[in-house]
């Protein structure tokens, strides 16, 4: 298969090689369990994922802030669910829909299950926040303000700041026609229903601490005496006994203005010999943290926007609009200019989801859902703030510690001598790095050395996902300036961050990086960098494989996994990999790497093919793998056939899992367990036994379609012996967590595992921070025993 930005028709790029006999005999399954679901649905399984999260939310052993930071996460995660997942199974029912997924549901089933799902979701999300979280806050003194309710202190500084700051940034916009403009998703918009112009007459301004629905009732009696007042005139026409309609105006809020206000802190009543200053505290302390959203302060001077008109109702609303749009690459000439394009579409794609305020009147919610043409069970009514993320910004007020996990700063991997070089301490033996428990700065760091050492010819590099203000970008583009041979892969079709690749591409191409915009039908998501430098001995080749995206930021969140190496077959093997991608050449073998969409699935099912013919032979089989997502029906049923054959399978999965663990018959022998904590579990690393060699092997590809047949991914074995008995020993501490870790049940549903009696309490990432602080101090100890003497020049 050749990698091409441009294949000939009669090339399938991506597309799984042809089934063999031998595998299709692996996809069978014993007749006992035949008839048996095999599947989970990929949808309901996700959904059980972002529980999870949310049952962090609601654990009171948590941290109060880091429980709002996990509702945060809830929210965020099921936006891009709804854009994504339920965007696509909207497309698949609009296309008929008729086929059906791999647990058996056709696309409109598997939304009606979904909105069913989801509905109960949400309801659970904002029982938690209304009846648990804010009260909590409250107590802590973080609080949040209504300015209907409240007193007029607040109100004061609140109009302040909405007439200092609000009120000539945002523009209403009335709807003529009943027609809405097209409006961002995920952005919060107010609806405004006003009573009929001709009918009411300029009013007066209201009040400071005139509250909303006061108004509005004054409105709705003016209103209705003047429609009766029309009913008595006999003379008039039919038509003009008909009461005006209502109008509508929206106001969108935008980006530009916080929607986390800062308002004084109301202090207790103190000592009349002691006076306080006038003025707004709205620090975040220990004392406390007074609070408005940006959507409460405008509903309650909305007025301010209609002089001369009557306010019946103003309510926030919020939609989803489908973000399953891709570039079709066989029409687009241009891939950046087909990229932007898509970034468009997406703009003004339809709309999946609807969420109101449940407080909206009936006439706000039917011209919303009439408007936007929503499936009524994809309207959510919203008994609280919209859009959740919110509360990430209250994770982050400074002077709250007590509230927070305490902190875990990356530590330096003893195996780096701060004194040296990169390249020397690469060249003493293969580097492994845990993420985010040891610093991601050495990976940085190789490329800002990298990009000033004159021994340095070339840098190869595949960026996927980086950071806003990327020091590893800035580093390739240094490298250029200066003369080095640079050449990165930037993936335009990363999902969400297109316009920040594309951005950092036209830097780059500028600064005279050879940019390559990817593979025409593929993504290219495997994780390496290659540096070549002049050495004594001749070329070598110094390497960075990972699990997870060059980007410093995430990398102090993810749990991800780095590889440093300067190993000849593996640097030779990379490179290879790199120039077949950048030159669109046919692919040649290689040794040790594997690669998708060419050998990586057919490497995984011969591995645990390999595990199973052992056991059927009465050798011990097992397989320990670690994954964000198990997706593919052909790696799921040879899972099944190796439990059938006896093979210990241990599977850590943090979010979906489509195989169904320890049912009879089928996969008695496979434990599956969710780890979900304040690290997101990211890394992909496989343990097959192979007859005693204890194979390792680190991965950018979950066992899904899309890695193993749709993009371009890496399969690294992990070959230096140390590395690898690190590996092992931390994959099987996985499956010791009895504090945040859920076992999945035949059923596809999770139960939380804790301590048994007698049965240590036990968390995985503690354990692994606390191992690599006492191997720093241990690395510390040595160094200060150890004399070395002065060389002579």
């Amino acid at each position: 298969m050749t990698l091409s930005h441009d294949p000939a028709p009669s090339q399938s790029v991506g597309k799984r090689p042809s089934t063999s006999s031998k595998t299709a005999s692996r996809r069978k399954v014993v007749d006992s369990v035949a008839d048996a679901p095999r599947f989970i649905n990929r949808e309901l399984g996700w959904l059980e994922f972002n529980a999870r999260v949310l049952d962090q939310a609601d654990d009171p052993s948590v941290r109060l802030l880091e429980r709002a930071k996990f509702l945060a996460i809830t929210g965020s995660n099921l936006d891009e669910f709804m854009m994504v997942r339920v965007g696509s199974l909207k497309l698949q029912a609009m296309g008929g829909g008729g086929r059906r997924d791999p647990s058996g549901r056709t696309a409109t089933e598997q939304l009606q299950a979904v909105s069913k799902r989801c509905q109960a979701h949400v309801d659970r999300q904002y029982q938690l926040l209304r009846n648990e979280l804010l009260p909590l806050l409250s107590e802590h003194h973080i609080n949040q303000i209504d300015p209907d309710n409240c007193s007029n202190r607040l109100l004061a500084a609140a109009e302040r700041h909405f007439r200092g700051d609000v009120l000539a940034v945002l523009s209403p916009q009335a709807l003529h026609d009943r027609r809405f403009p097209m409006l961002p998703g995920l952005g919060i918009h107010l609806c405004v229903q006003l009573s009929p112009g001709d009918e009411i007459g300029p009013q007066p301004t209201p009040g400071p601490t005139e509250t909303l629905d006061k108004r509005v009732v004054s409105n709705q009696k003016q209103l209705d005496a003047s429609k009766d007042a029309a009913s008595g005139d006999s003379n008039s026409s039919e038509a003009e006994n008909e009461p005006p309609e209502t109008q509508f105006a929206v106001i969108p809020l935008g980006r530009t203005l916080g929607r986390v206000i800062p308002l004084p802190i109301e202090k207790a009543p103190i000592d009349n010999k002691t006076s306080s200053k006038d003025g707004a505290d709205d620090s975040p302390t220990e004392s406390g943290y007074a609070y408005a959203l940006l959507e409460d302060l405008v509903s309650h001077f909305v007025d301010e926007f209609f002089p001369g008109r009557e306010v019946i109702q103003c309510k926030p609303f919020r939609i989803t609009r489908n973000a399953d749009i891709e570039l079709r690459e066989d029409g687009a000439g241009d891939l950046l200019g087909g990229m932007e394009e898509v970034l468009e579409s997406r703009r003004l794609s339809d709309v999946v989801r609807l969420e109101i305020d449940a407080n909206a009147n009936s006439e706000i919610r039917d011209y919303l859902i009439k408007s936007f043409e929503v499936d009524p069970q994809f309207v959510f009514d919203i008994d609280g703030p919209l859009d959740l993320t919110y509360l990430f910004a209250l994770h982050g007020l400074k002077g709250m510690n007590s509230l927070r996990d305490e902190e875990w700063p990356p530590q330096r991997s003893p195996r780096i001598n701060p004194a040296e070089s990169m390249f020397t301490s690469i060249s003493e033996g293969d580097i492994m790095l845990m993420h985010p428990y040891e610093s991601f700065d050495p990976v940085v760091r190789l490329l800002e050395e990298a990009s000033v050492d004159p021994d340095v010819l070339a840098v190869k590099q595949i960026l996927y996902r980086t950071s806003r203000n990327s020091p590893i970008v800035a580093a390739l583009m240094r490298a250029a300036e200066r003369g080095k041979y640079v050449t990165a892969i930037v993936e335009l079709k990363a999902r969400f961050d297109e316009a920040r690749n594309i951005e950092w591409a036209r830097e780059m191409e500028q600064a005279g990086v050879q940019v390559i915009y990817g593979i025409r039908g593929l993504k290219t998501h495997a994780k390496v960098c290659i540096i070549v430098r002049r050495e004594p001995q001749g070329l070598v080749r110094y390497v960075h494989f990972g699990t997870g995206n060059y980007n410093e930021v995430t990398a102090n969140l993810y749990g991800d996994i780095s590889l440093l190496t300067c190993d000849e077959i593996l640097g030779t093997d990379a490179t290879m990999f790199f120039n077949a991608v950048t030159g669109a050449s046919q692919p040649q073998p290689l040794q040790q790497l594997g690669m998708a969409p060419l050998t990586l699935r057919r490497q995984i099912l011969d591995l645990i093919q390999g595990e199973t013919e052992r056991s059927r032979q009465g050798q011990k089989g097992e397989i320990i793998a670690k994954m964000n997502a198990l997706v593919d029906t052909e790696v799921i049923d040879a899972l099944y056939l190796a439990s059938q054959a006896g093979v210990k399978i241990r599977l850590n999965v943090r979010g979906v899992c489509c195989l169904r663990p320890g049912v009879p018959g089928m996969s008695e022998t496979i434990e599956v367990v969710s780890i979900v904590d304040r690290f997101l579990e990211h890394a992909r690393t496989f343990y097959f036994r192979h007859g005693g060699d204890h194979e390792m092997f680190i991965s950018s590809a979950d066992w899904m379609p899309r890695n193993l047949d749709r993009r371009v991914e890496l399969l690294v074995p992990v070959i230096d012996p140390n590395a690898r008995k690190r590996l092992r020993e931390t994959l099987q501490l996985y499956f010791r967590d009895n504090q945040n870790a859920w076992r999945m049940q035949p059923d596809g549903s999770y139960q939380r595992l804790s301590p048994q009696k007698n049965q240590t309490p036990m968390r995985v990432q503690e354990t692994l921070y606390h191992q690599v602080v006492e191997n720093r101090d241990a690395a510390r100890q040595d160094s200060q025993s150890t004399f070395e003497t002065h060389r002579p020049d």
